[in-house]
């Protein structure tokens, strides 16, 4: 299923802000976000920092220290910083990513992804797991696989991409924009036509053992029986 989890944002930078909480609200994160150090350090516990360091009030790796000191809460630093030295700092003084601006809010995702599977605070609250079983359909992540009632079905690599985006959160209804975002590119823009054919060909090959629903003016969820 897709992550509930908490995301402490803090960027004074608005549009940005504006626009990491648009995205990560679409995949399901709940977004606190603050301006400066100083309210980052009082922000209620989260699990997951998303991390500026150019902050009005401090150094945003002074932030980081503090929030290494006080636990294991995984972070990621987001900063127009590309020097080298910087990025050794961060990471040695407790980040565990940094993404250099300007960046897409699927990299920032895919990177959060790859932290928070790796932390034991959100394998306790939200599981990212690498297969998925729903009825007569077993989807294995890692070894990008699927079965249908124990056979293996041939999928085309965005065929599989799909299948396993709405397969996060089984029963929901995903937009087109979400599943364009997660599937093909975070800036895609223009018609959706591809969408439509690869979900065609999905149905054809998982046939009445899973349906592909088509939600009226907002996209497809994944129903299994």
């Amino acid at each position: 299923m897709i992550c509930r989890v908490r995301v402490l944002l803090v960027e004074d930078d608005e549009p940005i802000a504006e626009s990491l909480r648009r995205g990560l609200g679409r995949y399901g994160f709940e977004v606190d976000w603050v301006r400066t150090g100083a309210d980052a350090l009082a922000a209620a516990p989260a699990e997951l920092v998303l991390l500026d360091l150019g902050l009005p009030d401090t150094d945003g790796l002074d932030v980081c220290r503090e929030l290494r000191a006080r636990g294991d809460v995984p972070i990621i630093v987001i900063s127009a910083r590309a020097d080298e030295v910087d990025k050794v700092v961060g990471l040695e003084i407790g980040a565990d990513d940094y993404v250099s601006k300007p960046f897409g809010v699927r990299e920032v995702i895919a990177r959060m992804r790859a932290v928070l599977r790796r932390s034991k605070t959100v394998q306790a609250a939200a599981p990212t797991a690498d297969s998925y079983a729903g009825g007569r359909l077993v989807i294995d992540r890692r070894a990008r696989r699927v079965h249908l009632d124990g056979a293996e079905i041939s999928l085309a690599p965005k065929e599989f991409d799909l299948l396993a985006f709405l397969a996060e959160e089984p029963g929901a209804a995903l937009t087109r924009e979400q599943i364009m975002e997660a599937v093909w590119d975070s800036n895609w823009f223009g018609p959706t036509k591809t969408l439509d054919v690869h979900i065609g060909a999905l149905r054809r090959k998982l046939g009445d053992a899973v349906t592909v629903e088509t939600v009226r003016g907002v996209g497809f969820r994944l129903v299994t029986s």
